[in-house]
């Protein structure tokens, strides 16, 4: 890399692995912990790139990019928060940041698109945040599942675009489509939620569209309209009139196999796809029980109900569990065990206690003792079969499975070896030369134990 980055950040560890990473990689770097003072450098040239936090001593880094573009137009900016919630992630599309990471970050990811950033003066539209609703599951989490899901979310919500929502039940996927609406450029028209009912006779879609006013329709479990209902949306998108809305549409169906079993219409299907956003499952995004749990818990605690927080052992035994009602079951397990809980503390058993007594919980597979590595990797691949009912999982299977073995056998070996690679080859029986392909083809960081909070 070659260049002159700014950065700041007021945790002084941040600071001094970035301030060294980006040194070893070619670029000079003025570090600071204020604000203020960035601004300084901003207004005075320095600089070909920043990093900033969110939260900072003297002021929020993500109010400062609209001036930083004002001074500088064209100088890239890569936020980094700890607040890891959709809210975040498009303020910092809003404030046409170039890239945003959430925190803890990982450090090789971050040069990567620093080096991005040096190279590109790309600029992309978003929209204003808005709190939580208290009965909405949140948008939060720092997985890369669900950075990814916020990054689409900024990316398509001022265009005009069809949106096709799809995942399990109580994942969220109402609340996706009126975070499209409500941060793109239709928030202050109408957001019109519609149900077989409402397409129920002749009259309905021109009710519907009068209500809508070019605003934002959604088509909610648009599997289960009938075929009549299904004609009636295609002729409202195709003449939309002179206040077109935005449609979008969600479902927990496999529409592939609603199409070709003749329940959903292919010139609807494909409609409505003009982006699709598939909302990651719980068990897709196990580090994030965790943060969910304590928001529940502190939301709790907003209404009234007594302080608590959740012990190691407690938290563990959450992440055990496959979570099948996703969010809003873990939603309602988190409150229930809140209001059981003895002191502010909450055991092993007090979750035991209430996980134990919800049949649709069953503990995360490879847990049985005694069954052979073999056994428990059959179990595991039956149980992803089965997760897509009677429907064939998407193709490239083989490979893919490989690949999500791979990964984790490669990081587990290398924390095993501290990172050591002539040792992780020699537990793997591989040549040094290939795992170091292996870990460059699937980008493992084997620094990883330098990840910042």
């Amino acid at each position: 890399m070659d260049g002159t980055v700014l950065v700041a950040d007021d945790d002084r560890t941040i600071r001094t692995v970035l301030t060294q990473a980006l040194t070893r990689a070619g670029c000079k770097v003025h570090a600071t912990s204020s604000l203020t003072t960035l601004m300084r450098w901003v207004s005075e040239g320095r600089g070909d790139a920043v990093i900033t936090d969110v939260m900072m001593p003297d002021g929020n880094g993500l109010e400062m990019l609209p001036k930083i573009s004002q001074d500088r137009p064209g100088l890239p900016v890569i936020v980094i928060s700890a607040q890891n919630t959709i809210m975040t992630a498009i303020q910092a599309e809003e404030a046409e940041a170039f890239d945003y990471l959430p925190k803890p970050f990982d450090l090789p990811d971050l040069m990567k698109r620093t080096a991005r950033a040096l190279d590109a003066r790309d600029r992309r539209p978003a929209a204003q945040a808005q709190d939580e609703r208290p009965d909405e599951l949140p948008l939060i989490g720092r997985t890369p599942a669900m950075q990814a899901l916020y990054r689409v979310v900024a990316r398509i919500m001022n265009t005009d675009l069809p949106v096709l929502i799809t995942g399990e039940s109580g994942t969220g996927k109402s609340l996706i489509a009126r975070a499209v609406h409500d941060f793109s450029d239709r928030r202050t028209l109408p957001f019109v939620t519609v149900t077989p009912a409402d397409l129920s006779d002749l009259e309905g879609p021109a009710k519907v569209m009068a209500r809508a006013r070019g605003g934002t329709i959604v088509l909610d479990e648009v599997a289960d309209l009938d075929q009549a209902a299904q004609a009636r949306v295609v002729r409202m998108m195709d003449a939309p009139g002179d206040h077109a809305p935005r449609f979008m549409a969600t479902s927990q169906a496999q529409l592939s196999a609603r199409m070709e079993q003749g329940g959903l219409r292919e010139d609807l299907y494909y409609r409505l796809s003009g982006a699709v956003i598939e909302v990651p499952s719980l068990r897709e995004r196990v580090d994030d029980i965790p943060l969910l749990a304590e928001h529940f818990l502190s939301r709790a605690e907003r209404e009234g109900l007594p302080h608590r927080g959740l012990s190691d052992e407690a938290m563990e035994l959450m992440r055990a569990y496959s979570w099948p009602g996703n969010v809003r079951q873990l939603e309602n397990a988190v409150r229930r065990i809140g209001l059981t809980a003895r002191a502010d503390q909450i055991t092993k058993a007090e979750v035991q206690a209430v996980l134990g007594n919800q049949p649709s919980a069953q503990p995360v597979l490879g847990q049985t003792q005694g069954e052979s590595l073999s056994a428990s990797v059959g179990r595991h691949l039956q149980h992803y079969f089965d997760l897509h009912g009677n429907v064939l999982p998407p193709p490239g299977l083989y490979a893919r499975i490989l690949r999500e073995m791979e990964l984790p056998l490669l990081e587990i070996a290398l924390d095993a070896t501290g990172g050591n690679q002539a040792k992780c080859a020699d537990l793997l029986g591989i040549n040094r030369n290939t795992l170091r392909k292996k870990i460059n083809d699937l980008e493992i960081n084997v620094t990883r134990r330098r990840k910042l909070m």
